[in-house]
């Protein structure tokens, strides 16, 4: 790789930083700003007829805290104290400690599947829109969902494999549950153990909000202990084929908090559990993990398509933002004519105001399609416009001003666009977009690169 692409990789790093650190204050001045919003309301209004008002400026308060600034608050200061290798805990998506690694397995995926489903466990469903919906409506009427999504841990930098659950009395918010990583090829334990599997298990007991996010979470009993006893119990129960090795002093005994901050203790012990002599039944019809995300040019190519949510939601955003800030444009009078402009010149004015809402409108739609394609500069430039627009609107409104509710809403759907297009997901998908197109357009031959996006690149 020559200077030049280096220079243009450092560039592109130095961006990605500067993006995510504006996305994270962006969201702490909203939150000052709706917070001040209202105060006033309560100061003018009272807890009165405007009492709705003043509970949806709360909740928008709260959320911004909970699910934008405090995450990323987080994602900053843990990445320089937290070390970035195997400790016996896993890490939560925004950096934060999570539950402690308690079990280790030798053997495949499939006859993971085979010892926890004859064990009685239910595999959770992956996480999306409607099984998020479905285990809030389950938690809110307590009602049964035994394939409940459990959330997104890390260790060796990736979400867990798969998971398995045990409902309580039919209730979603009472339930044991445990998440497994595949080991890296060649890796061993500390100390030099070679195992296939790392597991962590605890026992979810209620719902409430998490301690250092005031995210709405699954609280777990502190005695992870009893869990990981649990989970033996059931495995040995129910395949007696097993055998167990325990590891005593894996880790010293501690008392600790996960990333919800719930307490946490244990022995130290981790046990390695020998699947290996389990023999699966034909019929099983387990399916294997994969071990390897892609990394070739060809490999990634493949993925185009495949674009995370974040960015899709940023595209319809980037779209809704346009009618927003049009409506902020309407209560503001800008798009009022003053009484004394008349005739042809009222008729003139009129259509170059048309006009340009029209030409913003395209621009707009333009853009977002860009960003749904994964073209990083249209992410790129979309960031550095919201940017410049926030920076006014926050002078202004921190200052003297306060947002009416057209300007409030316009402004959360801007700070929603810029944390979607500075998530992680977003920002690795789109590279790697950039990667395939270099990647493809590197493997052929001059004549043919000038054509290669519109041949290559599709929805």
């Amino acid at each position: 790789m020559g200077p030049p692409e280096r220079r243009a990789e450092r560039q592109g790093a130095l961006f990605e930083n500067l993006a995510f650190g504006a996305a994270t204050i962006f969201a702490a001045l909203f939150a000052i700003v709706v917070a001040r919003k209202t105060l006033i309301s309560i100061r003018n209004h009272g807890l009165g007829w405007d009492t709705v008002a003043v509970l949806v400026y709360l909740l928008v308060f709260w959320a911004v805290l909970a699910y934008l600034t405090l995450p990323r608050i987080h994602r900053v200061l843990t990445a320089l104290y937290v070390p970035d290798y195997f400790i016996g805990r896993s890490r939560t998506g925004d950096g934060l400690l999570g539950d402690p690694i308690n079990l280790a397995l030798l053997g495949s995926a499939d006859q993971i599947h085979y010892a926890m489903q004859a064990a009685g466990w239910a595999r959770a469903d992956p996480i999306n829109l409607g099984s998020s919906l479905r285990i809030i409506s389950a938690s809110l009427t307590r009602r049964s969902y035994p394939r409940a999504p459990v959330s997104t841990l890390l260790v060796f930098g990736q979400p867990q494999a798969f998971a398995y659950q045990h409902e309580v009395q039919g209730s979603p918010a009472r339930r044991h549950h445990v998440r497994f990583w595949q080991c890296p090829e060649g890796w061993l334990l500390p100390g030099g153990r070679r195992v296939d599997w790392l597991a962590a298990g605890t026992y979810d007991r209620a719902v409430g909000l998490s301690l250092f996010t005031l995210q709405v979470t699954h609280k777990i009993d502190a005695d992870i202990d009893a869990e990981r006893d649990h989970i033996l119990a059931s495995i040995q129960q129910a395949v007696p084929d097993t055998s167990v090795e325990e590891l005593r002093d894996f880790t010293s005994s501690y008392h600790a908090r996960n990333g919800g901050g719930d307490a946490i203790r244990t022995d130290g012990m981790l046990p390695i559990v020998d699947l290996r002599p389990v023999e699966l039944p034909a019929h099983t019809g387990a399916t294997r993990v994969e071990r390897r995300l892609p990394t070739s040019a060809a490999a990634v190519a493949a993925d185009i398509g495949r674009r995370p949510v974040s960015v899709a939601i940023a595209s319809v955003l980037i779209l809704v933002s346009v009618l927003t800030s049009l409506a902020v444009s309407l209560q503001d009078g800008l798009l009022v004519l003053p009484d004394d402009i008349e005739g042809e010149e009222r008729q003139v004015v009129m259509v170059a105001l048309i006009a340009a809402q029209v030409f913003a409108t395209v621009l707009a739609a333009l853009l977002a399609w860009q960003v749904f394609l994964g073209r990083n500069w249209a992410r790129h430039l979309v960031l550095g416009l919201i940017s410049l627009t926030l920076v006014s609107e926050f002078t202004q409104f921190l200052v003297a001003e306060v947002p009416g509710q057209f300007t409030l809403l316009d402004m959360t759907v801007q700070i929603l666009i810029i944390h979607a297009l500075t998530s992680s997901s977003a920002r690795d998908w789109t590279h790697r977009q950039t990667s395939a197109r270099k990647g493809a357009r590197a493997s052929l031959p001059a004549a043919g690169r000038r054509a290669l996006p519109r041949a290559t690149v599709g929805p």
